[in-house]
């Protein structure tokens, strides 16, 4: 029952709660006493008890005296729905209290700690910090910057291919990725493609997995060219269409009346930094990026994207005229190139997964 050990166990609980809890980060607690753990929880969603508070409610009155593991700092302000878990574990008597990371919200960084010893509570911090941020990454994107964390998702072939002369793409990668993508889905706040993406396969954009949820849809239409009659636009959970303030007014009604949200920029060109601003202010953290070479390269030339993830097939569909993994301008020197760093690679079914952070 070693502290890395314990907070390891707080991060597996926190991962149950993935794609669910958002806009809040997800959290275990262990409880631990006299070498052995009497009580374990994880925050579920937004608005029920935090993992403190779980684990401390299950020990009972054993949770006095035991120390208690939790994987991100416990929160001590009452601007939110839920009490502080820093008057729940100090009314519990928890001696001491080990934490994975400090949360980067400033209403309680550092805050919550703090308030902890202060009432004679020993506490530590920074165990496996690293899992830890990885963990949260999205919520640690979005409190700190406003902006949802990014992630550009492209299927390929082996010689950077995403569709043939004539466009067909289905299907480049094999079953087993094409599930991960699904449960990818799942675990993000909302999905974003292009008109011409919805033009060319009018596709669903749901998780089909069961147990997680179905992201928001944007669509990014400039002229608001998208058919009424679309599959994004009438199935749930939603869709929100991205288009400039010309595009037709009795249009916009029509699909404002079948419960499309709306999103008006002035201009053709939309400004990708400006539209992650706007998401990030109506609570969206997380971002999936789905479509075209131009969309990839539009986002990675915008400077919005924080991840890729490129599931590459064995297969060479080759030509000039086969579509580019990423389109756009190309540079002019490999020193201009987007960078990667902690990158991983790994197999899935037949094909290949390679993931990477952009270096900024």
């Amino acid at each position: 029952m070693t502290d890395e050990a314990c907070i390891r166990r707080t991060l597996t609980l926190a991962r149950r709660a993935e794609g669910m809890t958002s806009p809040n980060p997800m959290v275990g607690a262990v409880l631990v006493k006299h070498g052995k753990i009497i009580a374990e929880g994880y925050h579920r969603k937004a608005g029920t008890p935090h993992a403190e508070v779980i684990a401390i409610e299950k020990a009972g009155l054993d949770a006095s005296g035991a120390t208690l593991y939790v994987s991100l700092e416990p929160c001590c302000h009452k601007d939110k729905r839920t009490p502080p878990c820093t008057e729940t574990i100090i009314a519990a008597g928890i001696n001491k209290v080990v934490i994975a990371m400090q949360d980067p919200n400033p209403k309680v960084s550092g805050k919550g700690i703090e308030e902890l010893r202060k009432a004679g509570i020993e506490v530590i911090s920074g165990i496996l910090e690293d899992k830890a941020r990885q963990l949260n990454e999205f919520y640690i994107k979005h409190i700190t910057t406003h902006q949802p964390f990014v992630v550009l998702k492209v299927a390929m072939t082996l010689d950077g291919k995403i569709a043939t002369p004539v466009g067909e793409s289905k299907w480049i990668t094999g079953e087993k990725a094409r599930k991960e993508v699904h449960r990818l889905r799942g675990k993000v706040d909302a999905l974003l493609t292009a008109i011409g993406t919805i033009r060319a396969d009018d596709p669903l954009l749901t998780c089909r997995t069961g147990r997680l949820k179905n992201p928001i849809r944007i669509i990014l239409d400039p002229d608001l060219d998208i058919r009424e009659d679309a599959n994004v636009l009438t199935c749930p959970p939603g869709t929100i269409v991205v288009t400039n303030n010309g595009s037709s007014r009795k249009k916009r009604e029509r699909l404002q009346g079948k419960g499309v949200s709306l999103i008006e920029h002035t201009g053709n060109r939309i400004d990708l930094q400006w539209l992650m601003n706007r998401l990030g202010a109506e609570g969206i953290i997380s971002v999936l990026i789905e479509g075209g070479s131009s969309l990839a390269s539009s986002c990675l030339e915008a400077g919005i994207v924080d991840k890729v993830i490129f599931y590459i097939a064995p297969k060479i569909i080759g030509g000039e005229k086969s579509f580019p993994a990423v389109g756009g301008k190309a540079f002019r020197s490999l020193s201009q190139a987007h960078m990667l760093r902690r990158t991983e690679c790994r197999r899935i079914g037949d094909d290949f997964v390679i993931e990477g952070y952009l270096d900024r």
